[in-house]
């Protein structure tokens, strides 16, 4: 996919380059975002490609240790819209196997988690990517869910009760 010429500011061009300078290992399409930041940076131009830069090479993010391999399959499943088999550990220690139908990714508190409905359970689940200790794409297509739905719903809104789950949960 092609784009026409696009004239970023000084700020805009800071802020995609911060933002994907942040994106480090463990970040869902942490490897997209580094071939993205390398167009962006080839595109662009004069000061504000400059300074974009310039601020890049002062963001450092310091990766967690992660299993590539999880985080790869997560990202298949997400774009492939297929179920998803998962082995998970939860806070106790209790490990479980899962078929999950992935909805969309949720960063809150400095984790990730994958919204998904879990047909194990049911119902619509949040699982924190460093606790999925294998994943699988199935190759099964997925049911198609409604990710602000699910988050109202799920255990993840208690659990994660991120600032953004306010604007979808309505007024009591």
């Amino acid at each position: 996919m092609t784009l026409p010429p696009i004239r970023f500011t000084t700020d805009e061009a800071a802020a995609l380059a911060v933002a994907l300078a942040a994106a480090d290992t463990t970040t869902p399409y942490a490897g997209a975002a580094r071939t993205a930041a390398q167009k962006i940076a080839a595109t662009m131009t004069g000061p504000a490609s400059t300074a974009a830069q310039e601020l890049a090479a002062r963001i450092l993010t310091l990766p967690a240790p992660t299993d590539t391999t999880v985080r790869t399959a997560v990202e298949q499943a997400l774009t492939t819209n297929t179920v998803l088999e998962v082995t998970c550990t939860d806070a106790a220690g209790h490990e479980s196997d899962r078929a999950v139908e992935p909805a969309g990714l949720l960063s809150a508190s400095g984790r990730w988690y994958l919204i998904g409905w879990c047909r194990t359970r049911r119902a619509g689940r949040g699982f924190r990517l460093d606790r999925i200790t294998a994943a699988t794409p199935t190759g099964e297509r997925a049911q198609p869910h409604d990710l602000t739905e699910l988050l109202r719903g799920s255990t993840a809104a208690h659990a994660v009760q991120p600032d953004v789950l306010g604007p979808l949960t309505p007024p009591p």
